[in-house]
């Protein structure tokens, strides 16, 4: 028989377990634009472990993250008062660690599965999803399942997926598989259809709220001006993917909500926050948007940030960091729309009014 104060010390620490349970977590999805490290534990290439990633992180130190420091979803934790999810991967993630939620994503993945196929071993979305199943039974063991299912039914979802279906898969190659097979609107339609099941999963899985991002300016990242631009004009043809992609994910979010009958999916317009700074980089108080900070040749848009790549000595004067991703501070400005931008921005509602709403429920 239990002593008791051992048995006290036991319920206190229940307590505490469930009371934890009680506060958000936070859950991410997707690819590098929020993979806070998992590709680190991976047989990969699409992996940010090397200097000058992290130089402006806390740490000064390679994270994993594809950023000079703080990435999206980082930014949202700071928002919601939580510390940052670990990568699921982790092996810190266990116990306490658990309850905070957890980053599932994999840089160089899609929509599709094939997408990001040389990459080697990544974590593509439908093994994402298994192992939010697999975190679940984790917590479950932890804390019981009724409260396991209302931390997962009670947390914040982010999800980022698309870009790479047609940077890393449709445009990967001139005359690509999946080119050969769609005409650009057939394939978007096609995408949309198997996301939509992705986004379906997430709902079975318990996810209650689900901030969906759409595709950035595809055709004005760093990388793609180095391959495609003459005088620094954004790539019609990719501007075309994202033109025609966004608007059909917002349709099938807003089919999502009807059946479900309650506004479980939020669509984040990640297009029109960017091309806000992407077109006026002075108003924002970049230098430029063209430019990438770490990289090298043209627009510093070519292979990845080294250790020899070009450095900015500024970070924040850049939008983008590296050839393909946001700097910190574009993240800043980013998450600041999610935070409280106008219907424009997050349809039908933008994170606070889901905190404040959530708060009362």
């Amino acid at each position: 028989m239990e002593s008791p104060s051992t048995l006290g010390l036991i319920l206190l620490l229940l307590g505490s377990l469930v009371c934890q349970a009680q506060a958000r977590a936070f859950f991410v999805f997707g690819d590098s634009l929020v993979d806070n490290g998992n590709n680190d534990y991976l047989l990969t290439t699409a992996r940010a472990d090397n200097y000058p990633y992290g130089i402006d992180y806390p740490t000064r130190r390679p994270t994993g993250r594809f950023s000079n420091g703080y990435n999206i979803p980082d930014l949202i934790s700071q928002a919601i008062g939580s510390p940052s999810t670990l990568p699921y991967l982790s092996p810190q993630l266990r116990g306490q660690n658990l309850l905070v939620g957890a980053n599932f994503a994999s840089a160089g993945i899609g929509i599709l599965n094939d997408t990001g196929i040389q990459f080697l071993n990544i974590i593509r979305i439908t093994q994402q999803l298994e192992y939010f199943r697999q975190y679940q039974a984790r917590v479950s063991a932890l804390i019981g399942e009724e409260e396991a299912r209302r931390l997962v039914n009670g947390a914040l979802i982010l999800i980022t997926l698309g870009g790479n279906d047609f940077v890393n898969n449709y445009y990967l190659v001139p005359m690509s598989a999946r080119s050969r097979q769609f005409p650009l609107p057939d394939y978007v339609v096609y995408i949309i259809s198997e996301y939509r099941k992705i986004l379906a999963r997430l709902y079975e899985l318990g996810a209650r709220r689900v901030l969906v991002t759409g595709t950035g300016p595809l055709g004005c990242v760093p990388a793609e001006l180095a391959m495609r631009s003459r005088n620094g004009e954004c790539s019609v043809e990719l501007q075309r993917a994202a033109g025609l992609f966004n608007p059909q994910l917002v349709q099938i979010i807003n089919s999502l909500n009807a059946e479900i009958g309650s506004e479980v999916f939020i669509a984040v317009n990640t297009q029109m926050m960017h091309m806000d700074f992407v077109s006026n980089p002075q108003a924002y108080g970049f230098v430029t948007s063209k430019v990438a900070c770490c990289g090298q040749g043209p627009y510093n848009g070519i292979g990845l940030c080294t250790p020899a790549s070009n450095l900015c000595p500024n970070r924040d004067l850049y939008a983008f960091w590296d050839p393909f991703h946001p700097s910190e501070r574009a993240n800043r400005l980013i998450v600041q729309q999610i935070l409280t931008g106008t219907q424009e921005y997050m349809h039908p509602m933008n994170l606070s009014t889901i905190l404040a709403m959530d708060s009362r429920t």
